[in-house]
């Protein structure tokens, strides 16, 4: 959008408790000067094109590994028949935590590459050593029996916990943009766990193929069905528990700040041994008695997966909380229309603004509608940063990136609002969040996709009794400054 499509002087900028004006006020950087990074002659290595072709190529090569590693324990049959039904929860799995992560959604290439770790690489490093470490305990003990028992509820803990943490810590280091809470954490560590599991059924899912092909066994009584019973239907949530807890660790560490760096450092170890304590737990089960795996899973891990729950669930209504706190400064600022921080605080708000611009239209258009919806799930997503942004400075100071990552959020915001806070107005009205009766329309306007900017259109749509949020003055009027 251009600077010509913008019809009014931008609102300034509110600033924060006991801060400098001077600090934070200044002109919106233009559009192309925000991707701009100096060019280092011969330094390929700090290219991001680089480092993600490199990551790229490091997890094929560990899937590619792995695949002839599971294959060659199962063989080919076992492999597929073990594919096929391992697949089964990753769906379920996948949106379960994506719907955690609707208020502030993270991109998806970092919830790709969490599970591509957990698939090939955790999954890759697990089987080495911990094939490595039961032979070494076997022949130094000269128990094979206790060296798989050691293996399975000391060795593979350490191991898996450990190799799975990695992916939520290198998104914690590079990607801190995006990891700023508990949410956050649970999400990432939910999709590493996740691969991380989908790889592991494949193998103990085609071993137990293989057993039941040479016992002859088939149906309900084969082990193929009781491995698939207890792995997939009874605990497909067990490695994402375990997981989670690192991930919790890692969210609190990164809603405190930078001033906490204890905390930063403490917190992700203690949240490791929380989550390899609950895996040995959980391993160790059938050594407890002919009942023990019973009693562990209704005891402790149905609680401590009500907990988690609890805990990731309540973690998403503060954030919501949050947008309802946080940005109606910017409203008194005319940065938002009042509504919108009322409409950004409700999921039902926020759905039905989105529906609502995708379907405005008398004569629907598909391309103009998506590109609409899209427009306000951009602006809703940039919305829920920024008030996450401002809650952060606000408990823990203001950062030195603090003033450009505000400028650039409302930058963002004021090139979507022609489109969005008309929708959000009348998403808060629809709701019951704003008592005021909408006005009918006298000129309908349309969205063109790429201009920027509304235009006019003969009607609005029927399906909302001839009103058209596109009208209203939220939005439309001038802001004050």
């Amino acid at each position: 959008m251009s600077e010509g499509s913008v019809q009014h002087q931008q609102p300034a900028v509110p600033v924060l408790e006991e801060q400098q004006l001077d600090e934070f006020l200044g002109a919106v950087p233009e559009r192309g000067q925000w991707r701009y990074r100096p060019r280092r002659v011969g330094m390929v290595w700090r290219s991001k094109a680089f480092r993600a072709g490199a990551l790229i190529t490091v997890l094929a090569l560990c899937g590619l590994v792995i695949l002839a590693l599971v294959r060659q324990q199962t063989g080919t049959e076992g492999f597929l028949v073990g594919l096929g039904l391992a697949v089964l929860p990753v769906p379920l799995l996948m949106s379960a935590f994506r719907w955690l992560d609707r208020v502030e959604p993270g991109p998806w290439r970092n919830l790709l590459f969490a599970f591509a770790w957990g698939a090939c690489a955790a999954a890759l490093v697990a089987i080495i050593a911990n094939s490595f470490a039961t032979r070494w305990i076997a022949t130094a003990t000269a128990d094979p029996a206790s060296a798989d028992t050691l293996g399975a509820t000391v060795v593979a803990p350490v191991v898996e916990e450990s190799a799975k943490a990695v992916a939520i810590l290198l998104i914690f280091l590079f990607r801190r943009r995006h990891f700023s809470g508990i949410v956050d954490g649970v999400v990432i560590a939910g999709f590493t766990a996740t691969g991380f599991a989908f790889t592991e059924n494949i193998l103990y899912l085609g071993n137990a193929f293989g057993e039941d092909q040479q016992l002859g066994t088939s149906g309900f009584a084969s082990v193929t069905v009781g491995t698939f019973f207890v792995r997939v239907v009874m605990s497909p949530f067990a490695h994402p528990l375990f997981t989670v807890l690192s991930g919790i660790a890692f969210g609190i560490a990164a809603a405190g700040g930078p001033r906490h760096r204890v905390r930063r450092v403490v917190l992700p170890v203690l949240g490791l041994a929380c989550a390899i304590g609950m895996h040995a737990l959980w391993n160790g089960s059938s050594s407890f008695g002919q009942y023990g795996f019973y009693v562990v899973y209704g005891a402790f891990m149905v609680p401590c997966f009500g907990l988690v729950t609890w805990l990731a669930v309540w973690s998403r209504q503060r954030e919501l909380r949050t947008l309802s706190t946080e940005l109606p400064v910017y409203a008194a600022a005319g940065w938002l229309t009042p509504a919108e921080p009322l409409a950004l605080a409700s999921m039902r708000a926020r759905g039905m603004a989105r529906d609502m611009a995708r379907h405005w239209n008398g004569r629907p258009d598909r391309a103009r509608g998506k590109e609409a919806a899209r427009t306000v799930a951009e602006y809703e997503s940039f919305a829920t940063s920024l008030a996450m942004l401002r809650r952060r400075a606000r408990h823990d100071g203001a950062g030195p990136d603090f003033a450009v990552r505000e400028q650039e959020l409302l930058h963002h915001l004021w090139h979507r609002r022609d489109i969005a806070a008309p929708a959000l107005t009348y998403a808060a009205r629809a709701t019951g969040r704003l008592r005021a009766v909408p006005r009918p329309p006298s000129l309908p306007r349309q969205f063109t996709p790429g201009s920027g900017h509304p235009q006019q259109l003969p009607a609005p749509h029927r399906h909302y009794g001839g009103y058209n949020p596109y009208l209203d003055d939220g939005g439309r009027r001038p802001p004050p400054g």
